[in-house]
């Protein structure tokens, strides 16, 4: 195993090679290596110079710089972006946090309880250099409004010494070139759900006189970061379907609507291909005797089982929708298969329907959710990185194909059909705006109730196939 140690240096000649020191000769658990990813911020008091010689006697460290000036978090994210080790560590370049701590921060991580783990200044460390009383209570002010936003009890968020699993952290979109980065990280992993973890850290301030950076105007910055993002969902770094996925978790009616439709035909156990981030299994899986919510990218897969680690009849499992070999040992298990927006994602529709159908017992169905009409695809959709929409003679044929009957077919959200029209054919705009979402999400009671009247034909296709045979 790896750990990277993300290190920004801005005008810290006096202490980084100590620092750096430090760093390098801290313990780590048993056969993990380590990398240290020195990212400086346009230094210009000879810290440059002091970094690119360190770097030229030891192998460990890689280092990077900016051309200008940016702040702490644009070089967090430079560093992220060259972070290669499992685990990824933030350690400013001062002499305030102590590295002979790492143990103590990633026993969490590497015990399985948590996805991220912060040291705290104020639980009960080892040692604690009392500093001025303003500065403490700014950092607690921040903390119990970040609190607040983010409904979480952290004890100090605007702390340096956060760990993350890499992949995680990698996914998450930073935005924030200075130190607004605290508050937006917190904020992004409590939003996404991370486990995380605090332990008690000792910390050894500096005094304004001494060399520390931070001042009341960057206070001021943090809350407007904490109240920018608690607005603003901008959780995945790849945004087309993840963004997507994340705003179907601010459509709760739509959700349950969809979930309304699908409920009547999805027996006691259940295969879900492309779950997701679990907006559908949540609210499906309730009494069933068996629910397998599959998924073949890593972060969904790490979002599906925070969500469901305490649901006992809910199993997550790695499955690629077009791998036969992840369906071995699947084949007849299931009352019922959902196939819910993944097709049109998917290079060989029909293959999928295919392998679905054989995990399928004889008297159960598979039922598919597809986007509808070729006519409606537009720059929404090639953002969202669909490939295709369907017509509906067509989605059946190929259920057919794989030997299954049609039961029954639905239209879903016939008033959303004009509005995707306009958005991706019309305006060509990449996404439909949060707000948008939001004011169709409060209505679904009335659209819900008048899709049937309305003339044309639905935004999506919900089509119910069944397997021929005597039901096991």
């Amino acid at each position: 195993m790896k750990l990277s140690i993300l290190i920004p240096v801005y005008n810290e000649r006096s202490v980084v090679e100590r620092s750096l020191s430090l760093v390098l000769a801290a313990p780590l658990p048993e056969a993990m290596e380590r990398e240290l990813i020195v990212v400086d911020d346009r230094s210009t008091d000879g810290t440059w110079e002091i970094l690119q010689r360190l770097a030229a006697e030891n192998a460990c460290i890689r280092l990077h710089r900016h051309e200008v000036n940016r702040g702490k978090g644009a070089a967090v994210r430079t560093a992220i972006q060259h972070a290669d080790g499992d685990f990824c560590l933030i350690q400013d370049a001062d002499l305030e946090y102590d590295p002979n701590e790492y143990p103590l921060l990633l026993k969490p991580l590497l015990e399985g309880h948590a996805d991220a783990v912060f040291g705290s200044r104020y639980l009960a460390g080892e040692q604690r250099r009392v500093l001025p009383w303003r500065h403490s209570m700014i950092n607690k002010g921040l903390t119990l409004v970040s609190n607040v936003f983010c409904n979480m009890a952290f004890t100090d968020m605007e702390t340096c010494y956060k760990v993350f699993r890499t992949d995680l952290l990698k996914s998450i979109p930073v935005r924030s070139d200075r130190f607004g980065f605290e508050p937006e990280i917190v904020m992004k992993s409590a939003k996404r759900k991370f486990r995380i973890y605090e332990v008690p850290i000792s910390y050894h301030g500096r005094t304004y006189e001494e060399g520390k950076k931070i001042g009341w105007r960057d206070g001021i910055k943090a809350l407007g970061a904490i109240l920018r993002f608690w607005v603003i969902d901008d959780l995945y770094a790849e945004p087309y379907g993840r963004g997507l996925l994340n705003s179907l978790t601010g459509t709760p009616q739509y959700l349950s609507w969809t979930a309304r439709i699908l409920r009547p035909y999805v027996g006691d156990t259940v295969l879900e291909a492309g779950a997701g981030i679990g907006n559908i299994a949540g609210r499906l899986m309730g009494k069933k005797l068996r629910y397998v919510a599959a998924e073949s990218d890593p972060v969904y897969l790490h979002a599906l089982r925070n969500r469901f680690l305490r649901t006992p009849n809910v199993e997550v499992r790695k499955l690629d929708p077009a791998a036969p070999a992840d369906y071995e040992g699947l084949e007849g298990r299931f009352e019922t298969a959902l196939c819910l927006n993944l097709l049109e994602h998917a290079e060989d529709p029909a293959a999928v329907i295919a392998l679905l159908e054989r995990a399928v017992a004889p008297g159960g169905r598979l039922i598919v959710l597809a986007p509808q009409g070729p006519a409606l695809y537009g720059s929404v959709d090639r953002t969202l990185g669909q490939k295709r929409r369907f017509r509906r003679e067509e989605l059946c044929a190929m259920l057919v194909a794989a030997g299954l009957q049609i039961e029954r077919v639905h239209e879903l959200n016939k008033i959303g059909a004009p509005a995707w029209w306009a958005y991706g054919r019309l305006l060509r705009r990449r996404y439909i705006s949060k707000p948008t979402l939001k004011l169709f999400d409060k209505t679904v009671w009335f659209w819900s109730r008048v899709n049937g009247l309305l003339p044309w034909r639905g935004l999506s296709l919900v089509v119910v196939a069944g397997k021929p045979g005597s039901a096991a």
